[in-house]
């Protein structure tokens, strides 16, 4: 399985103080201050008792003024973060943090890592003891909940000296731009569709015919009938002899990645699935909402791996209102890591999409017959929806998956048996609109069209099938 390797390069910065001051007491020290006015009990008594407390006060004052002198300098700090693996969608991302303290003593430092919240939902508090001339490492996770790019911002931190009386407050700049990706899927996850695909390319391989398709196969000597077209000049002018070129049917077909950027792809979907990653206890589920371009997304990554492994060259056309994405078909992991690079940069829009451009500046890149995955949804219109349209005109030249997200909670509504009279017009409205996709969906179907009308958990492996039908019997 082709796997680009994507995670962000490390960034590494020396801290500087925070704010004007950039110091503080500790909790410890307010808590010994505070303890010093139980003097006042007895100074009730006796005044003299009462100076005892100023004395205590002043005690801990220097003991702190003497503990924050011994403290290292902010820029006598180096602090790092790094990646081990590229942040994706339904995937854990290990972020190490390694701060090194170039000072002469130990401290004890509490570190907050400011980043953007489709990473992580609130800031956490991490510890850590740096030792002199020695690199402390801090590991922990998140999960990114939005695709696209992201800015991350300081790492913040505190820290004081063992006796803890006095602290420092300091931040190092390790801002970047971070990319999430879609979800990504492992090779054992699609061990059924590799075997799979394995088994229909020998197949295609025994049942190969020579003398059909435009892939060139060998050279032989000129039969009677033969396509005067296919005659080799440089051949025969070598040998003497008139000399023919011989085809055989092709094996590697263009895939193209058609996904619809437009607001009906912006509805967000929750979804029921095991937990991933090493935090997870057992097999818990968990409840992930990622819109229907992110499922999109999904599909059509794990649809590239399994294409570009059968030997398929794969494209991409993402657009919305206008075209925001789009890579002509190729081969290899280089392709598939900018075809992953593009599909992390699809952003959902808030207007109509505008599939008749997207089809025609399809059709120009794309004169030959191909593949199409195409994932978009149907507007409820009382005219016929222009996606249909679209989809027509890519009929006549080319073999169309076409892929309807359906809504959930819209099939719940419409089976579910309603309690009152607004559960019984809600009812009746999902109905309707289940009714008119399901004949839209139809009427494409006998033009031609491989239709699918699916909810998110079940995109992905039901268009992987799919895909390996279209190759097994060969209908490109």
């Amino acid at each position: 399985m082709i796997s680009p390797s994507l995670h962000p390069e490390p960034v590494r910065a020396a801290c500087e103080p925070r704010g004007r001051w950039g110091f503080g007491l500790t909790r410890r020290t307010v808590a010994l201050l505070i303890f010093g006015f139980a003097w006042l009990i007895p100074g009730f008594w006796d005044g003299r008792l009462a100076y005892a407390m100023l004395a205590w006060d002043a005690l801990v004052l220097l003991a702190a003024a003497l503990d924050g002198l011994r403290l290292p300098k902010p820029a006598q700090f180096i602090a790092e973060r790094s990646w081990s693996n590229a942040p994706a969608l339904d995937s854990q991302t290990e972020i190490e943090l390694i701060i090194e303290n170039r000072g002469p003593m130990i401290v004890e430092c509490s570190l907050v890592d400011d980043l953007p919240v489709a990473l992580v939902e609130s800031p956490v508090t991490h510890h850590l003891t740096a030792f002199p001339r020695v690199p402390a490492k801090l590991r922990y996770r998140v999960e990114p909940k939005e695709r696209g790019d992201w800015e991350t911002g300081w790492l913040y931190m505190r820290y004081r000296s063992p006796l803890g009386l006095f602290e420092r407050w300091a931040r190092a700049p390790l801002t970047q731009t971070v990319r999430v990706y879609p979800a990504l899927r492992t090779g054992e996850e699609q061990q059924i569709f590799l075997a799979r695909s394995r088994q229909i390319d020998l197949q295609l391989r025994r049942a190969q015919q020579r003398g059909l398709g435009r892939d060139f196969e060998s050279l032989r000597e000129y039969r009677e009938g033969d396509d005067l077209r296919d005659i080799c000049w440089t051949a025969t002018a070598r040998r003497g002899n008139l000399v023919t070129r011989q085809y055989q049917t092709e094996r590697s077909q263009p895939v193209w990645l058609v996904l619809d950027c437009g607001r009906l792809m912006r509805s967000r979907v929750a979804i029921t699935a095991p937990s991933s990653g090493a935090l997870s206890s057992g097999n818990v589920p968990s409840r992930r909402v990622h819109s229907k371009l992110d499922y999109a997304c999904t599909t059509a990554v794990a649809l590239a791996q399994l294409a570009l492994y059968s030997g398929d060259r794969v494209g991409l056309l993402a657009y919305g209102q206008g075209i925001q994405q789009r890579l002509l078909p190729g081969r290899g992991a280089a392709h598939l890591r900018q075809l992953i690079e593009s599909l992390a940069q699809a952003r959902a829009e808030s207007g109509e999409a505008d599939h008749l451009r997207a089809i025609a500046t399809l059709n120009r890149m794309q004169p030959r017959r191909s593949l199409i995955l195409w994932v978009t949804d149907l507007a409820e219109t009382a005219m016929r929806p222009e996606v249909i349209d679209g989809a027509l005109q890519l009929l006549r030249r080319h073999v169309l998956l076409f892929v309807a997200m359906a809504q959930p909670e819209v099939d719940q509504i419409a089976q579910a048996r309603p309690k009152d009279l607004e559960q019984m017009f809600l009812s009746g409205a999902a109905q309707e609109m289940a009714g008119r996709r399901e004949l839209l969906l139809a009427r494409l179907h006998e033009q031609g069209a491989l239709t699918l009308d699916l909810n998110p958990e079940a995109l992905t492996s039901t268009v992987l099938n799919q895909y390996l039908t279209v190759k097994e019997r060969a209908m490109v």
